[in-house]
């Protein structure tokens, strides 16, 4: 029987790896697109296409630059947030938002599945443990995919969805699931300053550790010899 495929959307970091081992565990053919879109942190690039060749899926690596920037991941000029208390990471929305950037990603891979006959798209968002970001909430998601179902040929004909499967886990859940499917966290990075170790002090890396912690697990990336 000839499997269904996928587009998951792939950056390098844990949840979107972790995303990539589910789509595959059930049993779709995936394809990861990954962007380059001016992020500071582009050794992820490269290591996604390690990941993905871990899960045995083929990788689009597409340049998007945006260059009105607006965001302290696409502009070097200000700063990342630091050694942020978890209280404060969950208050508001921190200058590493990037405008719009899932709504840009989920359509660019929505027109890719339906070019290529996909039947889902696949994304590692999720709200919970994440630092607030609006494109990463559950009614966010669920609107987008109610757009792909009323604004694509293949969403009217009932071919196309936009599937979330972190959306209700915290990062320890996530983690702990990732282990299960054999996901090789120690080639995935979430570390937003872009540095070959993680520097532990951004946002990112608290919310990791803190997931790694809770799940009782230590983390392989800071183990890299």
């Amino acid at each position: 029987m000839k499997r269904q495929k996928a587009i998951v959307l792939l950056s390098g970091g844990l949840d979107s790896a972790v995303t990539l081992f589910y789509a595959v565990k059930k049993g779709y053919d995936c394809q990861c697109l990954v962007f380059d879109y001016g992020q500071r942190h582009k050794q992820e690039i490269k290591l996604a296409r390690r990941i993905a060749g871990r899960a045995g899926a083929k990788v689009v690596i597409m340049k998007l630059p945006l260059p009105w920037k607006g965001s302290s991941l696409l502009d070097k000029n200000k700063a990342i947030p630091v050694n942020r208390s978890i209280k404060e990471i969950k208050k508001g929305i921190p200058s590493t938002y990037v405008p719009g950037r899932n709504t840009i990603f989920i359509a660019v891979a929505a027109s890719f599945a339906e070019a290529i006959g996909a039947s889902a798209v696949f994304i590692g968002a999720h709200f919970e443990d994440s630092s607030g970001y609006p494109d990463c909430r559950r009614d966010y998601l669920q609107a987008f995919g109610n757009a792909i179902r009323l604004g694509t040929k293949a969403g009217r004909e009932k071919k196309l969805s936009l599937k979330f499967p972190l959306i209700g886990k915290d990062k320890a859940g996530i983690i702990k699931l990732g282990l299960e499917l054999g996901v090789p966290f120690k080639l995935t990075r979430s570390c937003y300053q872009g540095l070959r170790r993680p520097c532990m002090k951004c946002d990112s890396c608290i919310l990791r550790q803190r997931g790694f912690k809770r799940a009782r697990i230590k983390d392989p990336a800071l183990n890299m010899g």
